[in-house]
């Protein structure tokens, strides 16, 4: 059954799949690649102004890459908490973005639109391989720049030996 936020991106033209929400009850939504930034800039102009978490994981060797948003209305909750009674629950929900690990995973980077998409962007790259087109750092954040391979991909095999380069 379709949550608040699946029937306001309904309601406004946004092509999206229903997911079963988490343990906890919150909206999991799946966008397209092409659709990301269209559909986060939305939701940011309907109060989900705080990226709360980004990352990814791996479904399994052979099976597809997970790109996923955690948003939440964070102004909202200030409001709300100075309140005596709150009027509304806190609003939070999840993107989920499915790429083929073949070839190169790529999605639009939301740098531009949550400044704290900086350095998780760059270690979801850096673990699993997925790149962020516009991000403006596209770099290793914690394996060296020569490393070869995902880490946390599933089928990564990890190397017998790797050598330092001398950084002089």
């Amino acid at each position: 059954e379709p949550g608040p936020v699946s029937i306001w991106l309904t309601n406004n033209g946004f092509k999206h799949n229903l997911l079963d929400p988490d343990h906890l009850g919150i909206e999991i939504i799946e966008v397209d690649p092409e659709a990301l930034q269209e559909i986060a800039s939305a939701l940011k102009a309907n109060g989900f102004d705080y990226l709360q978490c980004q990352g990814g994981y791996d479904e399994g060797p052979g099976q597809r890459l997970v790109c996923f948003y955690h948003l939440v209305a964070m102004n909202e909750l200030i409001q709300n908490s100075q309140q005596e009674k709150p009027k509304e629950p806190l609003r939070e929900v999840r993107l989920k973005v499915f790429l083929s690990r073949e070839g190169s995973p790529r999605v639009p980077s939301l740098y531009k639109l949550f400044r704290g998409a900086d350095w998780q962007e760059r270690e979801t790259f850096d673990m699993f391989g997925i790149k962020f087109e516009g991000h403006p750092h596209p770099k290793r954040l914690l394996m060296p720049e020569d490393w070869k391979g995902w880490p946390l991909r599933k089928d990564y095999v990890q190397p017998d030996f790797y050598e330092m380069q001398d950084a002089y």
